[in-house]
């Protein structure tokens, strides 16, 4: 673990002390904050050692557990969860991902289950339908993804040359684990959606394994990826374990991007 400083955060009248990584121009309150900020129905208060939800969960910051890349997606907490910054903008090279660099693939499944629903009923219980191009998608009205999923779609019917690349989805809502792994897929939460496969590429289908993917590869169109980003989807093109066709909700980590781009431009 990266040496830790201190740093004061003001939360609902009081102050805390957080510990934050000396090394980064986005310490660890900034990136808190802009959870807390992307979701501020469900997630309470932020204090020294925990987040605490609006369902009264209480959720660790840090475990405390030194961990690498394939622990983390195992087992993240917040602080593994927001630990990569997601390259917007300027930050954005455009060069293909290093190694293990997956911002938005780490996730702590109990932030995703208080603020989505601990089960498929709980799930669904949050979706709503959203039109798109002619089709009519499950998707979840947490956090307003609904009203960005439909402002992306509107964004792109201005584009009428990039619809292939859109239709037909290849999902959104789904219960279920990641293939290979124990761990939950956004798409469980209606928090992602997959676009036409026919131009989609994946770090399995390109002969990778975990910690070891020889060739990136991409057919999406950048202004596809930019309406998305516009309204707080990552990309999973962004990934060093690519999946091109996948957009996820994440307005924390567009956030995070933004402050990184103001400042800098910090890898971590």
């Amino acid at each position: 673990m990266a040496a830790l400083g201190c740093a004061a955060l003001l939360i609902a009248g009081s102050v805390l002390v957080l510990p934050v990584r000396a090394a980064s121009t986005v310490p660890l309150f900034d990136r808190l904050e802009a959870l807390r900020a992307a979701f501020p129905a469900a997630v309470r208060a932020i204090e020294a050692d925990g987040v605490v939800m609006a369902d009264g969960s209480r959720i660790a910051i840090d475990d405390g557990a030194a961990k690498d890349h394939q622990q983390k997606l195992a087992k993240a907490d917040l602080e593994d969860m927001l630990s990569q910054i997601y390259p917007i903008g300027a930050c954005d090279t455009g060069a293909p991902p290093r190694r293990n660099f997956d911002p938005g693939r780490i996730r702590n499944d109990a932030f995703f289950r208080s603020l989505y629903g601990s089960s498929r009923s709980a799930a669904q219980k949050t979706l709503v339908s959203v039109d798109w191009f002619g089709s009519r998608l499950s998707f979840t009205a947490t956090g307003g993804a609904d009203k960005a999923l439909a402002a992306v779609a509107g964004d792109l019917a201005a584009q009428p040359a990039l619809r292939d690349y859109l239709t037909p989805s290849a999902g959104t809502f789904n219960w279920r684990v990641i293939a290979g792994t124990k761990r939950m897929s956004a798409h469980s939460f209606g928090a992602a959606i997959d676009v036409n496969t026919r131009y989609a590429d994946y770090w399995l289908w390109s002969g990778g394994k975990p910690g070891n993917v020889p060739h990136y590869r991409n057919k999406l169109p950048e202004a596809v990826v930019a309406a998305f980003e516009r309204h707080g989807f990552v990309w999973g093109g962004k990934w060093y374990h690519y999946d091109t066709m996948h957009f996820e909700y994440r307005p924390e980590l567009i956030a995070i991007g933004r402050l990184a781009e103001s400042r800098g431009c910090p890898q971590e």
